[in-house]
């Protein structure tokens, strides 16, 4: 369980990070601007809950991370890849989140349950935000080329 805590943590801090990085690169894109914060700050809040609970664990999370991608090239294709990484890490999130959720029921652990099943909507909710842009904004991306 260790190992999935440290995942989720990396993985909920990465979103945070990217999704500032995004909100501030298509600014003048006000639902993207705004949303995105907003997601900035469930990641942060779902980060800083794993590590209060791997702590009461005795586990310890790694708090490096590495810069994230920076690019050039159209707007609408580098939005498109920016919300496509975005829509890739909280997947992955998701998948762990279900992970420590079965966890939690097998081992009846009912802080991580409450964790998991507190988080883990929002992480849903990111992964229908990014899917719907995504669909909204690769025929105008990928017909601007």
């Amino acid at each position: 369980m260790a190992h999935t805590l440290r995942a989720l943590h990396h993985g909920e801090r990465r979103p945070a990070r990217n999704l500032v990085g995004v909100s501030e690169r298509h600014a003048e894109e006000h639902e993207v601007h705004h949303v995105a914060r907003d997601l900035a700050a469930w990641s942060r809040e779902h980060a800083e809950r794993l590590a209060e609970h791997a702590a009461a664990e005795g586990v310890r999370l790694d708090d490096d991370l590495p810069a994230p991608p920076t690019g050039e090239g159209p707007r609408w294709l580098l939005l498109l890849r920016d919300l496509r990484a975005l829509h890739l890490a909280v997947t992955e999130n998701s998948l762990h989140w279900g992970m420590l959720a079965q966890t939690a029921q097998a081992t009846r652990d009912e802080r991580l349950l409450e964790l998991a099943s507190a988080c883990h909507p929002q992480t849903l909710r990111r992964m229908r935000w990014t899917g719907t842009l995504i669909k909204q904004l690769s025929p105008q991306a990928l017909t601007s080329l």
